[in-house]
C-alpha cells in the first residue's frame, strides 16, 4: 500500500457489475477534481482474441485444463509488477485491448492489445477495473490422473508461486453476483454475443469452476467492501432462464470487513430502502446501487486522496 500513490481496485468476474462500478466511480472522480490512470484488467491478458483461441485448442487437445481465470491466460506477475510500481512511483506500464466499444478509439483492429505505454504522468491514485484486482496466488500441485486434488499441473506452478496484487491495493472493492445469478449472465452472454448453445456454455462453466473457486473467490474474503447482488425471483436452475434478472428484481448485499469505521446509520439514512441484515451487513434495493456506491465510496476516496 502506497501514503502517496494509492491504488483503488474493483475485482470480480466477467459480467459482474465491475463496469458500472467503474462508472460511479468515474463520476466521484469528477466530482472531487480527482485525476485517475485507469486500468483495464483485459490489458493483462496473455493473448489476442486469436491467440487465445489457438492456445486454448492447443492445450484442450493435449488433454489439459485452461481457463479464463488462471494464470495461463492472464499474467499475474505483470499486474503485480504495475501495482508496485505506481504504489512507488506513480508511474505504470499499461495498455488497452480493444473491443467493439472502444475500437474507434484506436487503429489495433478488435481483439488486438494497444502497445505498452506509460501511464499518465500527475495522476491522483491508479483505478482498475478486472478480475484479478486482489488476486493472491499460492503454489498448487495436482496429479493429471486425479481430478479431484486441489491444485494444478507443474506447468502452471511457474506462473502462480508467490503472486500477491492485493498487498499494494489501497481500497480493494468486490462486486460479485449470486452464483446462480452469475452462470445466467454467462449463459445469456456468451449465446449472444459468440453464439453458443446453452449446453456449450454450461460445459464451459464447469470446466472453469475450479480456476473460478481458486482465483476469483478468495479474492471477496480480502476484499474491503462487497457488493453482492441477489435475485429475489426464481433462479433455482440457471441454465433453464428465459431472461436475466433485472436490477428490479434484485436486492444488493454490502458486506463491510471493518463496520466500525463506517457510519451504518447514516448510509440507512441516505440510502432509502435499506437495512441491516447483521452488524456487518447493509442491504439495498438492487436499483440503489450507483447511489450506494456514491454515499459509501465517496468518503472513502477523499480520504486516500487526502493522505497524499
Amino acid at each position: 500500500m502506497s501514503e502517496q500513490h494509492p491504488v483503488i481496485a474493483v475485482t470480480g468476474a466477467s459480467g459482474a457489475g465491475t463496469t458500472v462500478v467503474q462508472q460511479a466511480f468515474k463520476e466521484i472522480f469528477f466530482r472531487q477534481k480527482i485525476n485517475a490512470a485507469f486500468v483495464q484488467g483485459d490489458g493483462f491478458l496473455r493473448y489476442s482474441d486469436k491467440d487465445t483461441e489457438k492456445h486454448i485448442s492447443q492445450t484442450l487437445a493435449d488433454g489439459q485444463h485452461i481457463s479464463c481465470y488462471g494464470p495461463e491466460l492472464n499474467d499475474f506477475s505483470r499486474l503485480e509488477e504495475s501495482f508496485h510500481r505506481y504504489s512507488e512511483s506513480g508511474n505504470c506500464s499499461i495498455r488497452c485491448k480493444v473491443s467493439h466499444e472502444n475500437a474507434h478509439l484506436y487503429s489495433e483492429p478488435v481483439g488486438e492489445f494497444t502497445p505498452w505505454q506509460q501511464s499518465p504522468a500527475g495522476t491522483d491514485c491508479l483505478f482498475y477495473e478486472g478480475m484479478h484486482g486482489g488476486v493472491v496466488a499460492e503454489t498448487w500441485t495436482r496429479r493429471k490422473d486425479d481430478s479431484t486434488q486441489a491444485g494444478f499441473n507443474d506447468r502452471r506452478l511457474a506462473h502462480t508461486n508467490g503472486v500477491n496484487v492485493a498487498q499494494y491495493v489501497d481500497l480493494l472493492i468486490g462486486v460479485v453476483p449470486a452464483i446462480n445469478l452469475e452462470w445466467i449472465q454467462r449463459i445469456h452472454h456468451d449465446q449472444m454475443c459468440h453464439e453458443k448453445s446453452a449446453e456449450q456454455v454450461t460445459v464451459n462453466i464447469l470446466d472453469q469452476l475450479q480456476d473460478y473457486v481458486y482465483f476469483i473467490v478468495p479474492q471477496f474474503s480480502i476484499t474491503d467492501i462487497n457488493f453482492q447482488r441477489m435475485p429475489v425471483v426464481d433462479t433455482s436452475n440457471p441454465f433453464d432462464q428465459r431472461r436475466v434478472p433485472t436490477e428490479k428484481e434484485s436486492i444488493v448485499v454490502v458486506s463491510f470487513r471493518e463496520p466500525a469505521k463506517h457510519d451504518l446509520e447514516n448510509y440507512i439514512r441516505r440510502i432509502e430502502g435499506s437495512f441491516l441484515s447483521r452488524r456487518s451487513s447493509l442491504v439495498i434495493p438492487g436499483g440503489q446501487m450507483q447511489h450506494a456506491l456514491d454515499i459509501i465510496c465517496a468518503p472513502l476516496i477523499e480520504e486516500l486522496i487526502g493522505r497524499v
